[in-house]
């Protein structure tokens, strides 16, 4: 049984959104007026926000955020990772100020001196020699898999169920009731049902991953090397190998997705765990919020395509592998500084280290008040889920989700000046966060549960 009333929770949620309410009438006010966005918010997801209208933005600094309320907020969400290198570090912002004042032009479709610079920086941290550039993750993803469908000729990919890979269409398939591939709940008309373009496992599970590699139609295997979008899910002992072994065998190609993961050390889990991808995957943090993205390739997998052009594949207009606004001037320059001198190789390791004491405040509150909680982390980012032990898979983790906990946490925090990621319970470092600001969200969470269990 839960050590805790649901009718209990019920009113406390209530108790919060009315403050919430009160508390924000600028906010309240800039979406009720909102008319001419669809559902009232420039990207529908911002309606995920607890409390039934997101706060409005004023401004940002560092790991701070005000909202137009004028409340500052210690922000832990941080743009759910794009953000990650803190708000408008001065770097960052001397590049674009220079980019866009001294030197002038954003986008001309020429090569800048930064390109070769950021993909030089990227082989050394992640091992991959060649770089291209995207403006997101969702489409370094997209033109890879093109990429790894001209080189095996084979149809199909493989994704783990309830994975997070942008909006990739082929990525929403997820494992059924009886162990077969099915579109994603909520999946909004693909052109190709999902389950027809891919196969589908549960994460950790070798033994699946072995069946449907067999069947030798899978031209890559598309991973995070830990499940992030859906809480955080580590990969077990082994597993990681294990997925390398298997692709080897069956000669499938693989790509991991470090969009999130890049939390675990300057060279992602890439570096941290020794890892070896055909192809890599990344986005978000890149640029500190300036959009971007980019993709990796292996020596080999490089020569296979270059190989696969002389048979007339065009990657340049009618594959698609590129746009126009890829790669732009401000883009590369935003990637530089942010490398170059924000997000370096000495910064994690104190990130680190805060996100530990980050968690073992949340694991010494879930004891205390003996909550079937855990708390889960990799490298700068945590999160605690509603479930012991933590989720080992993608269908596991769906099943410990509980919107009423989540909108009252959330709520709590946001109420006391503390902001975690909607969706879920993320909580990233940055280079700016302090251990006051982990204080401040430990003394919140505690309080939050201690009301939960006292009613």
């Amino acid at each position: 049984m839960e050590p805790f009333s649901r009718r209990h929770l019920s009113e406390l949620i209530d108790r919060e959104r009315d403050q919430y309410r009160r508390a924000n009438p600028r906010s309240l006010a800039l979406y009720e007026g909102a008319n001419n966005l669809f559902a009232r918010v420039p990207m529908t997801w911002m309606n995920k926000w607890a409390g039934g209208f997101p706060l409005g933005f004023a401004e940002a600094h560092g790991a701070t955020v005000v909202d137009l309320d004028g409340h500052e907020l210690v922000d832990f969400s941080l743009g759910d990772t794009g953000a990650m290198a803190g708000h408008s570090p001065e770097p960052l912002v001397r590049a674009m100020a220079q980019r866009l004042g001294t030197l002038g032009g954003v986008t001309t479709m020429l090569p800048t001196e930064d390109a070769q610079w950021v993909a030089a920086e990227m082989a050394r941290r992640f091992g991959l020699p060649q770089w291209s550039f995207s403006l997101s993750a969702t489409d370094a993803n997209r033109w890879l898999l093109r990429l790894v469908r001209l080189v095996t000729k084979r149809p199909k990919i493989l994704v783990f169920s309830y994975s997070y890979h942008g909006s990739v269409d082929e990525t929403f398939v997820v494992v059924g009731p009886g162990g077969e591939a099915v579109m994603r709940p909520g999946g909004v008309a693909p052109a190709v049902d999902p389950s027809e373009t891919s196969r589908v496992v549960e994460f950790n599970d070798l033994e699946a991953l072995a069946r449907e590699l067999a069947h030798g139609d899978v031209a890559a295997v598309l991973t995070e090397p830990a499940m992030t979008n859906i809480g955080i899910v580590l990969p077990e002992p082994g597993f990681l190998a294990g997925v390398r072994e298997l692709c080897d065998r069956t000669g499938t190609l693989l790509i991991l997705d470090e969009t999130h993961t890049f939390s675990a050390g300057p060279g992602g889990a890439t570096q941290r765990f020794d890892l070896r991808p055909d192809a890599l995957t990344i986005g978000k943090s890149l640029g500190g919020g300036v959009p971007c993205g980019a993709y990796g390739l292996s020596a080999d997998l490089a020569e296979r395509v270059t190989a696969a052009l002389a048979t007339g594949a065009d990657i340049v207009d009618v594959g698609g592998v590129g746009g126009t606004l890829a790669g732009n001037a401000m883009s590369l320059a935003a990637m530089r500084a942010v490398l170059g001198e924000v997000l370096t190789d000495v910064v994690f390791a104190p990130m680190e280290a805060l996100a530990t004491d980050f968690a073992q405040g949340v694991q010494d509150s879930i004891n205390r008040h003996q909550v079937p909680w855990s708390v889960s982390q990799l490298g700068t980012r945590c999160e605690y889920r509603f479930m012991n032990p933590a989720p080992r898979n993608g269908g596991e983790s769906v099943a410990s989700i509980d919107s009423d906990l989540e909108d009252y946490l959330h709520l709590y925090g946001i109420n006391r000046g503390v902001l975690i990621t909607p969706f879920h319970n993320m909580a990233l470092m940055c280079p700016a966060t302090t251990a006051k600001d982990v204080a401040r969200h430990q003394v919140m969470f505690d309080e939050a549960v201690a009301e939960l269990v006292g009613g």
